[in-house]
């Protein structure tokens, strides 16, 4: 896909101490919708395999601040194999853009196991991409991040802000249905993630409901801090 065909969006990320989450939260809850998708109001589970090339160019051009870059991964809610995304979230400086194709059981699992050619009859632009990405520039699942994101919605300016709480790299597979799979928790259990996404622009009175000058802005990937954990683990 051409970069001038994707739609980019604001993206502000920050580090929360649970005094300032409880807080704000009871502030967003009372004028923002909570996310359809949350089945109670702590939220609803994610949980996503991350692909990287051999050289882990998605973890070093994160690393090393590249100005342009884009991760692919494998999503799901909940635990639940009723709807599994494959998206790919490109950056552009401040900007980012997620795109997403729906994936099967039968291609997941297929794909776990390396017959990535389940995908070469796409019609898709996203999975064409993906096949191209496994089959010629060698990409690999590599780490599960798994969190569970307690999610509201303001329609004015597409203003989404989300609170991703127990963060967690999966260390022992990268199956995503794996009963058995082990995670570890590289954050403080008192830190949480909050994100602030728009479109254009972020409406007043939800700027001055989040008050995000109040907090550190942080270059947060969940995929690198999960990424390096896993590396850790493996030493």
């Amino acid at each position: 896909m051409n970069l001038h065909d994707k739609r980019f969006r604001h993206e502000l990320k920050y580090y929360l101490h649970i005094f300032d989450y409880l807080s704000l939260r009871q502030k967003v809850s009372s004028v923002l919708t909570i996310d359809k998708n949350s089945q109670t109001h702590e939220g609803y589970g994610i949980r996503s395999l991350y692909f990287d090339g051999i050289h882990n160019h998605s973890l070093y051009d994160k690393n090393n601040g590249v100005f342009n870059r884009e991760k692919y991964r494998i999503r799901i809610y909940n635990g639940s194999d009723q709807k599994i995304s494959l998206e790919r979230k490109s950056k552009f400086g401040d900007f980012i853009s997620k795109e997403s194709a729906p994936v099967t059981r039968a291609e997941y699992d297929a794909i776990l196991k390396g017959n990535i050619d389940v995908l070469s009859g796409k019609d898709q632009p996203l999975l064409k991409e993906f096949y191209a990405a496994l089959k010629y520039r060698n990409f690999l699942p590599t780490v599960i991040v798994d969190y569970v994101r307690e999610a509201y919605v303001y329609e004015l300016g597409n203003v989404r802000i989300t609170f991703d709480k127990k963060m967690s790299a999966g260390v022992n597979t990268i199956d995503l249905f794996d009963p058995n799979l082990m995670l570890e928790e590289p954050l403080l259990p008192e830190q949480t993630i909050l994100e602030v996404k728009f479109d254009q622009f972020l409406p007043d009175n939800i700027r001055q409901l989040v008050q995000p000058e109040r907090f550190v802005r942080s270059a947060i990937s969940k995929y690198v801090i999960c990424r390096e954990e896993n590396i850790k683990h493996f030493k």
